[in-house]
């Protein structure tokens, strides 16, 4: 049943979704500074495109200094409207009864896109 929901999600957005959040994280992979943001927002993007079947799990050294400190900047810049983004489509899709396990998995995907550092779908 995952790989069904995974291929109907590649379909209908999610192929597009996960493009964006790798494009994002290949924009800040050109800079030296940008590399500790950049790649994890591929593997981001990555996860994205097969959400059916996966958690969300924290890492083992999630909460160190310095992830804590990518994810204030994560936020303050990008977080807050991606998560916005999958609220939106989190109340579109659940209005209506097949929408609703996409809108689960927009759900899943807000705490990753608000604080993707220390995060991961398995």
């Amino acid at each position: 049943m995952s790989t069904l929901g995974n291929i109907i999600w590649l379909v209908f957005g999610g192929f597009f979704a996960g493009l964006g959040y790798m494009v994002g994280g290949a924009f800040l992979c050109l800079t030296i500074v940008g590399i500790p943001l950049g790649v994890p927002i591929i593997q981001l993007g990555i996860a994205t495109m097969s959400p059916f079947g996966r958690e969300v799990v924290e890492e083992e050294t999630a909460g160190g200094l310095i992830e804590v400190i990518l994810n204030a900047l994560w936020v303050i810049f990008f977080g807050w409207e991606l998560a916005l983004n999958h609220l939106f489509w989190t109340v579109l899709l659940g209005i209506s009864i097949i929408g609703i396990p996409f809108a689960q998995q927009h759900i899943k995907l807000i705490p990753i896109s608000l604080f993707p550092f220390g995060k991961r779908l398995q």
